[in-house]
């Protein structure tokens, strides 16, 4: 059945996949984004398209909208983004959260909020199941976006609980693909920038530490699932079980891009994780879902995004 669809962070990375797809799956689609980290060049080639309508908007603002469905993708997502406005960054993810959740209250709509790996802290636990609570510095550098999405979580709990909200969240873990912002701090397309323009890739502490690597479109189609399933509020892990370490990852984007650069090493960065990894069990038997893109094949893709966006700009 088609839906009147709401995404917020419409013209982000993500968000633009999303927007993709559900158009194709036949629904009316709204993107709301207020280009911070969003570009309107991700989205460009929907703005023709009669199923597809744009709105410059920041969800710190309330809005009234009319929609069936409701994709809370809106926060920066990358360290250099989320820290260049710690304030700003958990208003977006706590106020975007409060007037998305009183527009889902109001017309009855579903909800989904794209929760992040990142609840889960330097975790001591691995790999992270969904009912463990994490282990986060409420007070570090990173917390402006971890403890936003923590209290995000809480929300949609306490409007479904309090209010009868249909609420849904997924907690996505690394997510890379075309699209990405090139500056965006990424270590993906930090690697691929840099060794496209045989510079050395940076390795932060001893490269030792574990990330998994989810592309795009196995991502966008476990979101999809999950809105699609009647009675699944989550949380449930989204991301790829394979884990690999950083230094791992430099080697095959220099092998892959015929790089000449050197990987170098500088101290570790504040409260970053040492390993990340999801156990998606939970998605398998409620999503029937997987990753099933292999990481070369995905840093290929990526990798030729990159080329042609370097190349043409």
């Amino acid at each position: 059945m088609s839906q009147r669809v709401l995404v917020t962070g419409g013209a982000g990375f993500l968000g633009s996949f999303l927007c993709e797809q559900l158009i194709q799956q036949g629904h009316d689609v709204l993107a709301l984004d207020n280009l911070f980290t969003g570009n309107k060049r991700n989205i460009a080639h929907l703005l023709d398209n009669r199923n597809f309508e744009f709105i410059r908007h920041d969800v710190v603002e309330p809005i009234l909208l009319e929609v069936d469905w409701i994709f809370n993708l809106a926060c920066p997502a990358s360290p250099v983004h989320y820290q260049y406005n710690p304030v700003k960054t958990i208003k977006t993810s706590i106020l975007g959260a409060i007037n998305m959740l009183g527009l889902a209250k109001r017309v009855k709509a579903r909800i989904l909020q794209a929760s992040t790996s990142e609840i889960y802290g330097d975790p001591e636990v691995h790999p992270q199941t969904e009912d463990y609570w994490g282990s986060v510095n409420p007070i570090g550098p990173r917390s402006c976006y971890d403890e936003g999405k923590r209290v995000a979580e809480t929300l949609m709990s306490d409007y479904r609980r309090q209010n009868g909200v249909d609420t849904r969240i997924i907690r996505i873990f690394n997510t890379y693909g075309p699209r990405m912002h090139p500056e965006d701090g990424r270590v993906v397309s930090n690697f691929i920038v840099a060794a496209l323009r045989n510079e050395p890739l940076v390795l932060y502490g001893d490269g030792q530490q574990t990330r998994s690597f989810c592309y795009v479109s196995d991502l966008i189609e476990g979101i999809l699932r999950m809105m699609q399933q009647e009675n699944c509020p989550g949380p449930i892990n989204l991301g790829n079980p394979g884990e690999f370490t950083i230094r791992e990852l430099a080697e095959q984007v220099v092998e892959l891009t015929n790089s000449r650069s050197q990987i170098t090493y500088q101290p570790a960065r504040e409260d970053d994780p040492g390993r990340r990894r999801p156990n998606i069990q939970l998605a398998r038997e409620q999503l029937d879902w997987e990753p099933t893109v292999p990481l070369k094949e995905g840093l290929r893709h990526t990798i030729h995004y990159f080329d042609e966006l370097l190349r043409n700009s």
